[in-house]
């Protein structure tokens, strides 16, 4: 474990919002985002195997960042969580294992799960005490992280992409548009399987937080919102985002509002939107970076809206320019007009 801290060349146009630039940024593209769910810690993780922690200091509307702390992967590092209690940081990739990291402590990491390939996404479930690993080894794999072996493996159709939980529901989505459902009071049985509403391939999902649901993002620049109850599947929907005429981009990562329960979306096209899923409506839009955003996160109480600016390779080495492809951390405080909900209204058409 280490502290870190080295200057890096300054922004070109890569801040049209105006945001909140955190000190020292990774070297290389940010994979996740993850704010402590007890303080103003965020963590990111880096395809330079780097997983970095800064304290975020809030007085008022003055905001800074101050590098704490960083652990080293082997290869790069695609996923990060908080345990509940806000004292430890998971952190899985391309080395297929998950460290944990008693950061709070000043402990050392330590391995506490391992899959047969890259570890892309990863939570914490602590009604369970129990790690939830998802590998493109297609397993879902449960950890109870003083034991060695996983307490439980589930197959999963195809390499797991990404997944959400809020207990007792979660959603992995995998290759091939599958969307598997669990009721994770009964963990080893899928309680449900779907394919996508999207046409393409899945690149995050959501949990509703009154967990009625789900959102879905693809990397045809569109969202689904889908309903686990047959009885609602009139209110499933989806809606077309991250576009720029013919130009279609992913959308890379969708987060709820702690608070509002409104959601923001970001993209490869450089912008992160504020929508209302039940008033069908877009908050606000804000400005495109000149990279594309590859994940976002609110803090506990969602004051703060981080986002990295990175290129994600999404338009191929071809696209890539290591003299301006910088990667950089930026914090946004959310205004309340752009994340609160609207009134709904009786239009029912897409947006």
């Amino acid at each position: 474990m280490a502290t870190f801290g080295t200057t890096t060349a300054a922004a070109t146009n890569q801040n049209p919002n105006k945001s909140i630039e955190v000190t020292h940024p990774p070297a290389d593209s940010v994979s996740s985002l993850s704010f402590s769910p007890k303080a103003n810690f965020l963590v990111a993780t880096s395809w330079d195997n780097q997983v970095r922690c800064w304290e975020i200091t809030k007085n008022g509307t003055t905001v800074g960042s101050v590098p704490k702390a960083s652990i080293s992967h082997e290869q790069p590092v695609l996923c990060s969580a908080w345990k509940d209690d806000g004292t430890t940081v998971f952190s899985g990739g391309c080395d297929k294992q998950v460290k944990m990291w008693p950061l709070l402590s000043g402990g050392q990491p330590v391995t506490v799960a391992m899959h047969d390939a890259p570890i892309k996404d990863i939570a914490w479930i602590p009604e369970m005490n129990l790690l939830a690993t998802g590998s493109w080894d297609k397993t879902l794999r449960y950890w109870d992280t003083r034991q060695s072996n996983p307490v439980h493996t589930q197959q999963l159709p195809d390499r797991c992409y990404a997944l959400t939980v809020l207990h007792p529901l979660m959603v992995v989505g995998t290759a091939d548009r599958n969307l598997i459902i669990f009721n994770l009071q009964n963990p080893q049985t899928e309680f449900k399987r779907i394919v996508s509403p999207l046409k393409y391939q899945t690149r995050c999902v959501a949990a509703f937080p009154d967990k009625q649901g789900f959102l879905v993002g693809s990397i045809e620049g569109r969202v689904g919102v889908h309903h686990l109850d047959d009885a609602q599947s009139s209110k499933n929907f989806t809606f077309k985002c991250h576009r720029d005429g013919n130009e279609i981009y992913s959308v890379n990562s969708i987060n709820f509002h702690p608070v509002q329960h409104t959601f923001a979306t970001a993209g490869s096209d450089g912008a992160f939107n504020f929508w209302d899923k039940d008033s069908k409506q877009r908050l606000k839009a804000m400005s495109r970076c000149s990279q594309p955003i590859p994940c976002g996160a609110f803090n506990n109480d969602g004051s703060i809206f981080a986002y990295a600016v990175s290129y994600d390779w999404s338009k191929g080495a071809e696209n890539h320019n290591p003299q301006t492809a910088k990667s950089y951390i930026y914090l946004h405080l959310p205004q309340e007009a752009e994340v609160k909900a609207k009134p709904r209204s009786n239009n029912t058409g897409r947006r």
